[in-house]
């Protein structure tokens, strides 16, 4: 059974509360990196929190914490508040679905689980080099392959209601008009990031393998965390 919001007291912003967390927490990590930290103190969050590859390079002792907890812990650091917002925005219309769906215990499972795939894709492009990725657009792009299940109904995606759709099998998914042309636009625009577009990104590189992983968790692994039955 899902929750309902009583009517006439919707949630603030109408966001479930579990994703107003996970943006305010991503949200109160950056103010403090820019306003409360001074400079050495914010190289060494990054070198504890970030993904940083060359650490899976070496055995796990004498490492640290960071070597089990970064594979998670990278996807509530952002390089600015431009990277922040547009990963906010997206998590927002995407993790609102999803987490009406699931509920903030499955939830909070599948962004750490899905925050472990896309480092894991990216660790396999990336081994041994010195690559620092942060950022939930892997997590981001996990509840994208997640809707793609379930949220693109007849008419396409209503953000509202979307999360009361029956679940599509991977077959019907890939029967649907809609999906089929989501999906050709999210791994053309990951593709074009792959040859070197960067969309504007500037020198910082866009960390596709990732969102590739994310996805695919999401979109294959979507049925282990959704309580209602399929089509």
């Amino acid at each position: 059974m899902q929750e309902q919001s009583p009517p006439g007291n919707p949630p603030i912003f109408n966001i479930p509360n579990v994703v107003l967390a996970m943006l305010l927490i991503m949200v109160a990590i950056q103010v403090a990196m820019d306003v409360a930290l001074p400079p050495d103190a914010v190289n060494a969050l990054f070198i504890e929190t970030a993904f940083i590859p060359q650490r899976y390079a070496f055995d796990a002792a004498g490492q640290g914490g960071a070597y089990y907890w970064s594979p998670i812990s990278y996807s509530f650091l952002h390089g600015g508040y431009a990277h922040l917002a547009l990963n906010g925005f997206w998590l927002a219309a995407f993790g609102t679905v999803v987490a009406r769906r699931i509920g903030w215990v499955r939830f909070v499972a599948f962004w750490i689980l899905s925050s472990i795939s896309a480092a894991a894709l990216f660790l396999a492009f990336h081994w041994g080099d010195r690559s620092v990725m942060v950022g939930a657009s892997g997590v981001v792009s996990a509840l994208m392959g997640a809707a793609a299940r379930f949220a693109f109904g007849h008419g396409g995606f209503q953000r509202e209601y979307a999360h009361l759709n029956p679940r599509l099998s991977i077959v019907q998914s890939l029967s649907n008009r809609t999906v089929v042309v989501f999906l050709a636009v999210w791994f053309g625009i990951n593709m074009l990031a792959a040859v070197g577009f960067t969309f504007g990104a500037g020198e910082s590189a866009i960390a596709w393998e990732a969102h590739v992983g994310g996805f695919l968790f999401g979109f294959f692994m979507f049925e282990l965390f959704d309580p209602l039955k399929p089509r």
